[in-house]
């Protein structure tokens, strides 16, 4: 989904050069990202719903792949739209269908910013921390309650057994329905 939105910020962008300077493969480029993983998200969708087993995902990820090198083969001249290519076929591209290779990865991350929405908010309103040991507390403890909840788990016992637990229970309790 920021692939999309970082597409569709390109387009915005380059169309405020003015016509000398724009160049005419970019918003053809940040269109084709547009719907290459709109796709892309509606093929995870599938696979969620059942209407798309996961052997069949090798194969899909696979002509995703050729796609997207298809896609990239150009160099582009508009900085932005130039960074966004070299980073889709950059080393970080066999991360962009990890949700074709392991059942229950969803293929954004929506929840996972959803679920941090409150502490950036909360950081905004009280202007942040102000030492490192704040930093570090405001940034784990929030997250090891967050996991517990995931869980099923009460939070507080979840806590007590990562302290006072030995270190392979206290792993166990982490790493609680993880695969």
């Amino acid at each position: 989904a920021h692939l999309i939105t970082k597409a569709k910020e390109i387009k915005a962008e380059h169309a405020l050069l003015p016509q000398p300077e724009q160049d005419i493969r970019v918003d053809s480029f940040a269109s084709q990202v547009q719907d290459f993983f709109s796709k892309a998200c509606q093929t995870g969708q599938k696979l969620k719903a059942g209407f798309l087993a996961y052997p069949s995902a090798m194969k899909i990820e696979n002509q995703f792949l050729k796609k997207l090198s298809g896609l990239c083969r150009q160099p582009l001249g508009f900085k932005p739209a130039e960074t966004l290519r070299k980073y889709l076929i950059g080393p970080e591209q066999k991360n962009l269908f990890t949700f074709l290779r392991i059942p229950g990865v969803p293929p954004t991350n929506n929840q996972a910013e959803q679920s941090l929405r409150y502490l950036v908010i909360f950081r905004k309103v009280c202007f942040g921390t102000r030492s490192q040991s704040g930093l570090e507390t405001h940034s784990i403890l929030p997250s090891l309650v967050y996991t517990a909840r995931r869980q099923g788990v009460d939070p507080r016992e979840f806590l007590q057994t990562l302290l006072t637990a030995d270190p392979a229970t206290a792993q166990k309790a982490l790493y609680n329905n993880s695969s």
